[in-house]
């Protein structure tokens, strides 16, 4: 019963782990809304590092190429461009880590799917006058000014002042990363501190319409095609990406991590299974009296098969039952005090006493069998 019991545990909050994480990617990690799509220099979902580093011999994005996406695609919509990069925060005496400076177009105001909370997205004028304003995320709020206002308040990004005009709705953290330490800055500014040549990510946003979505990815593409030089038949030095690439690649990482678990869970159950038709096969020798005496007043081959199945897969329903309480309660204690997802789902309950009854089953009838094929005399002579 252990063993089954471990095995059922390990299925469960695997289960309810993957679950979880899956709810958690499509909600957080996919920022990108489903009418969206990217258009960069290196693969936005990719786990083969031979394209990674095939991709870093693509010639950049530059502003010229998000100018000419604007005036060109028709079925743009809304068109955007943005540029990240990694630096420190400073107020006074304090200091803040690995803080993510995005520089984005006014337009990624109507574009990003995060909300601002507090005062203001960047404008149009501040951009074009490279203004060094910024909107940050509830990390470098709690950390520089706790509950006071900081609408107005002036910080250090990368040793440059910035006043702050915005601040973004929290957002928590994805798989124990901090999605609330940031600040966004106008893309010109940003451009400014990085340098003109610095490569873009473009963003297009095509609102309730999956035709026109396709349309403009394949018009981004000309676009993008024809400002390269390339041929037809050569490839594209750049990359379009989408909310489901995303999706899909954390499908399939998901996907290898569960197989793995679901074999170590698997092999548990097994040695459960083993164990217990051992027993129960101990259990027939040491009860060869009692199987003849049954057999002796009336009782079938079919009776005496019954009666230990029913036994086997009692046992293994408990040791399935304590399982998926095992198992609950794992994915339930991640869920609460670690930043790991967990969705408990009562349906995975069903499919741990299924595995149990299956394999009480399956290592029942060979010890049931041998049972009911006793001879009644032979049995009634054991001591």
């Amino acid at each position: 019963m252990l063993g089954l019991t471990m095995g059922v545990a390990t299925l469960i909050a695997v289960i309810t782990i993957v679950q979880g994480a899956n709810v958690y990617v499509e909600t957080k990690v996919a920022n990108l809304g489903a009418d969206v799509f990217q258009v960069g220099r290196m693969p936005f979902a990719v786990t083969d590092y031979e394209v990674i580093l095939k991709a870093m011999k693509n010639k950049r994005i530059y502003m010229e190429d998000y100018l000419a996406l604007q005036k060109q695609c028709a079925e743009c919509v809304l068109t955007g461009a943005s540029g990240s990069m990694s630096t420190r925060a400073r107020l006074g005496d304090v200091e803040q880590l690995d803080v993510n400076v995005y520089g984005q177009t006014p337009s990624m105001a109507e574009i990003d799917t995060r909300t601002i909370e507090l005062g203001r997205p960047i404008t149009g004028p501040e951009d074009d006058r490279t203004t060094r304003v910024c909107v940050i995320g509830a990390t470098l709020r709690d950390k520089f000014f706790g509950e006071a206002d900081p609408l107005g308040r002036t910080i250090k990004l990368a040793d440059q002042e910035f006043t702050v005009v915005g601040v973004v709705e929290r957002g928590g953290a994805v798989l124990g990363q901090d999605t609330d330490n940031f600040a966004i800055i106008p893309l010109n500014t940003f451009l400014k501190m990085r340098g003109a040549r610095y490569s873009l990510t473009l963003n297009v946003k095509v609102p309730n319409d999956k035709v026109g979505f396709e349309r403009a990815q394949d018009r981004a593409r000309q676009i993008m095609r024809a400002r390269r030089h390339l041929r037809p038949n050569q490839d594209d030095d750049f990359f379009i990406g989408t909310k489901d690439s995303y999706i899909q690649l954390w499908g399939q990482i998901s996907g290898a991590f569960f197989a793995v678990f679901i074999l170590v869970s698997s092999i548990s159950a097994l040695v459960g299974g083993i164990v217990i038709m051992n027993v129960m096969l101990v259990s027939v020798t040491e009860r060869t009296k009692e199987i003849g005496i049954r057999r002796a007043v009336g009782a079938r081959e079919g009776d005496i098969m019954k009666q230990f199945l029913v036994e086997s897969v009692l046992q293994c329903l408990a040791g399935g039952a304590l399982g998926i309480v095992l198992g609950f309660v794992c994915a339930e204690l991640l869920n609460r005090f670690t930043s790991f997802p967990a969705a408990v789902q009562p349906g995975v309950a069903a499919l741990g006493l299924a595995l149990s009854s299956a394999i009480g089953l399956f290592f029942g009838i060979y010890p049931a069998s041998r049972a009911a094929k006793l001879d009644p005399v032979e049995a009634l002579r054991a001591d």
